[in-house]
């Protein structure tokens, strides 16, 4: 082959080795940019999953992934790196930011926990202490808060849920569950439940509440509240709370680009559309 040959062959091999270096190089990055998974509380659930929707019409090229498992197990998953994105009910606890100490948490919504019962249910209101006393074993019969007689069929949270957490310090002040509680792994579980079972009480985010009532808290200044936007937002209803997505490290990339989405005025109307309350 002569010298004049050489060149453009030579020239053209080189060429296509610097494309494949690059392809290479970018390949893994791109799958990663197009794809965002995200796990953990079923609170949180129902805001992933509609801005997820919203945010994938946006970018037909994005694939948003989503799933349930409950705070504790998102948080482990985030933490491990199986994930991309946490969903969590609660503030990580002491532990966690020990195991994992690049994760932080994001607020992205307000909840109030609602008490609820069913529909046929003759009880109203009751106070944060008949509610610790029913979930702790100590009240057993409707009768004996102002209800018919019937024992009382007591509907939790397992163990890997963020709202159970809640409840369990701020209602039962982190006494024992009784061990008669029987336990749902969602929101979505308990809210069925309740709405089928004419004596039994649940707990739930207050995006969960058709086919349910829902029990209005005694005040100790004689004023009954319920979960409400208002009531929520003034911090007036005495189970609010903050809802969250928890990231490894500052968040980058796709994700940094679905919570930029999330805390926007579209994705917080979207917040607002599941029953939540906006930041």
């Amino acid at each position: 082959m002569s010298h004049t040959m050489k060149t453009p062959v030579l020239r053209m091999a080189g060429i296509m080795l610097l494309l494949c270096a690059v392809f290479c190089a970018t390949a893994p990055v791109m799958a990663e940019e197009t794809t965002l998974s995200i796990s953990g509380s079923t609170t949180v659930l129902p805001i992933a999953s509609a801005c997820a929707e919203a945010f994938m019409d946006a970018h037909p090229d994005v694939d948003v992934q989503v799933s349930g498992g409950g705070s504790g197990a998102g948080i482990k998953a985030i933490g491990e790196g199986v994930v991309n994105l946490a969903m969590a009910s609660r503030e990580l606890k002491d532990e966690e930011k020990t195991k994992y100490p690049n994760l932080q948490t994001v607020a992205v919504a307000k909840d109030g926990i609602a008490v609820i019962v069913n529909p046929e249910n003759a009880v109203e209101a009751l106070t944060l202490k008949q509610i610790k006393d029913i979930y702790t074993g100590t009240i057993t019969g409707w009768q004996d808060v102002g209800g018919e007689t019937a024992k009382i069929e007591i509907v939790g949270r397992d163990s890997a849920s963020g709202t159970r957490e809640f409840f369990f310090e701020k209602v039962l002040n982190k006494e024992d569950f009784t061990k008669f509680m029987l336990e749902k792994n969602s929101n979505g579980a308990v809210q069925q439940y309740v709405s089928q079972t004419p004596t039994a009480i649940g707990y739930v985010g207050m995006g969960f509440e058709d086919g349910v009532k829902v029990v209005e808290i005694k005040g100790d200044d004689g004023k009954n509240s319920k979960p409400s936007v208002e009531t929520v937002k003034s911090g007036a209803y005495p189970l609010s709370r903050e809802l969250y997505f928890v990231t490894a490290g500052e968040p980058e990339g796709l994700a940094k680009e679905f919570l930029d989405f999330v805390l926007s005025a579209e994705g917080q109307k979207i917040v607002e559309e599941q029953g939540f309350v906006s930041i």
